[in-house]
């Protein structure tokens, strides 16, 4: 038997299997997957040969770049075109010059990490300028070592395990839901996804369980369907209420937290005449005021966990819930108990809240980067059309670097980004894009050169995840397409044209590279008290699992414990509701303490106007598989699908199955339409991921194919963190009459093949 493994889940198969298995075990076997081979087959999507730009070529200094034929190319001449490239920016405008910007997420294997190696060439021959946290939960990275002490990796480690959870809690509160959908994925790999399971047990045990959130998706139990983009005033509301009726946990507030007084000023009015009370909330929510008033009295004294998904905190003055979310847990005071209090990303990736060791496993050996320049990670957009100009950071006052070269690496900001129109405009300025992509993506489209990579179908790697029981031997399943290389044997080569081979290979190929991390794997299990096989016996096997590897975890439990003895890593050693170093900062987008400040673009909409939701795909990670069979599958009319309230798509004379047009000031798109009366009348709810396929229609430009990010704002959701806001957007919404224009993505780019 032979194993590989992707973000969404693990496979097994054997010689002349038409197809690949999920594990035996693994409970819920991930949609996503059923499209992962054919994706990696579909020639007409893989990049099968070096390219590059014909327009490059010519000099056009990218004016080209959204719309440009290519040319076949050698791996002789394009390495050494990338290699030349390198070297000339570096030499005539700085390291700082050049920009990093692979976002990982394109493998599961440690070693063919596509990210680990292009930086690995970049610091070796120099430096580069590289990015900070990412679009997932930016504002969280910036925010909890602040408020908790703990990074946002080091908090989602410890938080309230899931089997804690279903032992102890008697009500969870979940804002922004606990999505099956989104727990099929786990960076790094998973071999099980056991969320959908933990969920059943809760609510067979009577745990009441509230979701809060415009559309209710795969939630049981109750459904609160919220106004986008006002957890926050909810949030606020049910402290005051409990504070009113004199039900705070005062002992906890008082040993556990710093701040609580500025913080109940504010929330009872106080400070601005405003009290936050339920009826204040019931209005900027659109909730009804006796709910916010019960669930106030019903949670004092109750094992409660107060849960916030990730994309929560991907909108406008995104920290703001999260903080509001831990002042109503520290009220509560089940912070440090088994299985209640405070959990940040339930369901938003399946390992999250995983009751399993933690194994700290090796992943490929880092070079310092000598350049010490970065941008937020949503920011790109910003540094490429305003190089030279300052920006507000997390306290700092910084400058955008002028960016020459962007280097992309496994990954697609075309999906990603926000203002995808906006996004195109400042791709145009840098000299050179260089992409190592395995599909003609729209950022493969819009490079200069065009560099073929394997999928992780087409080498053999090792699966580490730190949260995940199983370490699998990911076997080759089929040869390289075309001529497809792994982004190793691509980086070695360019490495060999500037004369540094030697040092990024450190004289190792794959398999010498594969056997020096499991020798570092070996030390690992021997600290944490197990063995492993030797590499010959595991790679013949393909799996091996971690002996005892249950384990619970509750946050905070030695803080609360004794706050003294254990103090966090906060300015007080406590929780901060009140923040006095985020408050000297004197932002107006994100106080000292959690503050209810409306969204740039929401509130009450009219008959054609919609609160756009763009979350993850079904079907898909990302845009990864989006030419699969599955994800192919689930489109209409060849168009990502869009769910529409059933009232609302009478008012617009729209049936289900039909086409729509989407507008905002940003962009268009069109899309097909699925009713559903699971969400809010007021929104439209388009996943992300669908290849971006911009065309002229009568003059306008429109994206044809649903791609939310032609619509979304592309702004920081504060100066603290510089998060994206994609779920702060407003649409109209029209009928499309006539025949949809065709789709280019099912295509590839024009290529002459002749050598440049």
């Amino acid at each position: 038997m032979k194993y590989t493994a992707a973000h969404w889940g693990s496979y097994q198969f054997e010689e002349g299997d038409a197809e690949l298995t999920p594990l035996p075990d693994d409970p819920l076997p991930s949609r996503v997957g059923r499209g992962w081979q054919s994706a990696s087959l579909n020639k007409n999507a893989r990049i099968l040969a070096p390219a590059v730009r014909k327009g490059w070529l010519d000099g056009d200094k990218g004016a080209a770049r959204s719309n440009d034929s290519f040319v076949e190319v050698s791996w002789e001449d394009a390495t050494l075109l990338a290699a030349g490239e390198l070297t000339r920016v570096r030499d005539t405008y700085g390291s700082e010059a050049i920009f990093g910007g692979s976002y990982g997420w394109s493998s599961t294997g440690r070693f063919h990490h596509a990210q680990s190696q292009m930086r690995r060439l970049l610091a070796l021959s120099g430096g580069f300028t590289s990015s900070r946290e990412t679009y997932s939960h930016a504002a969280a990275e910036v925010l909890f070592p602040y408020i908790l002490g703990l990074s946002n990796g080091a908090f989602q480690d410890d938080m309230p395990a899931m089997p804690l959870v279903a032992e102890h809690c008697e009500v969870l509160v979940s804002f922004g839901g606990i999505s099956r959908r989104t727990a099929q994925i786990t960076s790094s790999g998973t071999s099980i996804h056991e969320v959908g399971s933990w969920l059943e047990t809760l609510e067979a045990k009577g745990c009441r369980i509230i979701t809060i959130g415009p559309e209710r998706g795969e939630a049981t139990g109750e459904w609160w369907p919220i106004r986008p983009g006002t957890d926050t005033a909810l949030l606020l509301a049910l402290v005051y209420e409990i504070v009113a009726a004199g039900q705070e946990d005062r002992a906890f507030l008082d040993r556990c937290t710093s701040g609580w007084d500025d913080l109940r000023a504010y929330v009872t009015g106080e400070t601005d005449g405003q009290p936050k009370n339920a009826a204040w909330a019931a209005e900027i929510c659109d909730l009804p005021v006796d709910d916010i008033k019960g669930l106030a009295a019903f949670l004092p004294g109750k094992r409660s966990l107060i849960s916030l998904a990730w994309g929560l905190q991907r909108a406008d003055h995104g920290e703001q819930p999260l903080w509001a979310g831990l002042a109503l847990a520290c009220v509560l005071g089940q912070i440090g108990k088994p299985g209640t209090g405070y959990a940040f990303g339930y369901g938003s990736l399946t390992a999250v809240g995983r009751g399993k060791r933690l194994i700290p496993w090796p992943s490929l050996s880092k070079v310092p980067n000598p350049v010490k320049q970065f941008i937020p990670v949503a920011r790109i957009a910003d540094a490429l059309l305003h190089p030279g100009e300052s920006y507000a950071y997390n306290g700092q006052t910084r400058t955008y670097p002028d960016l020459k070269l962007v280097w992309w690496c496994g990954g697609n900001p075309f999906h990603h980004h926000q203002d995808l129109g906006r996004l195109e405009k400042a791709w145009a300025r840098p000299e050179t894009v260089i992409v190592n992509e395995n599909a003609w993506t729209a950022t493969a489209r819009r490079a200069d050169i065009v560099l073929p990579a394997t999928t992780p179908l087409e080498r053999d790697d090792l699966m580490f995840n730190r949260r995940d029981p199983t370490v699998l031997y990911m076997s080759q399943r089929h040869a390289p397409l075309g001529l497809a290389r792994d982004d190793h044997a691509i980086f070695a080569d360019i490495a060999e044209h500037l004369n540094l081979r030697d040092a990024f290979t450190e004289g190792r190929d794959v398999n010498g590279w594969l056997r020096h991390m499991w020798g570092q794997a070996q030390g690992v299990a021997q600290a944490a008290g197990f063995a492993l096989p030797d590499f010959d016996t595991f790679k013949a096997e393909g799996r091996f699992d971690v002996p005892d590897a249950d384990e619970t975890r509750t946050a905070f439990k030695s803080f609360v414990a004794d706050p003294k003895k254990h103090p966090l890593a906060t300015e007080t050693g406590r929780l901060t509701l009140h923040n006095a170093t985020i408050a000297r900062m004197a932002l107006s987008d994100c106080p000292g303490h959690p503050t209810w400040l409306p969204p740039v673009e929401g509130g009450a909409l009219g008959v054609d106007r919609f609160h756009l939701i763009s979350g993850q795909p079904e079907a898909r990670l990302h845009a990864q598989n989006d030419q699969g069979s599955e994800s192919l599958s689930a489109k209409v009319q060849g168009r990502e699908v869009a769910a529409f309230h059933p009232d609302a798509a009478a008012r617009l004379g729209v049936k289900d199955g039909e086409v729509i047009k989407l507008s905002t000031a940003r962009g268009a798109c069109l899309c097909a339409v699925r009713l559903t009366a699971q969400m809010r009348v007021d929104c439209i709810s388009l996943p992300t991921g669908a290849w971006y396929d911009p065309q002229e229609v009568d003059g306008v430009r429109l994206e044809v194919h649903g791609n939310p990010n032609a619509l979304t704002l592309d702004k920081g959701c504060s100066a603290l963190s510089q998060g994206n806001i994609a779920h702060t957007c407003v649409v109209t919404a029209e009928k499309w009459d006539g025949q949809p224009p065709a789709l280019r993505v099912t295509r590839p780019p024009q290529i002459a093949r002749k050598t440049a």
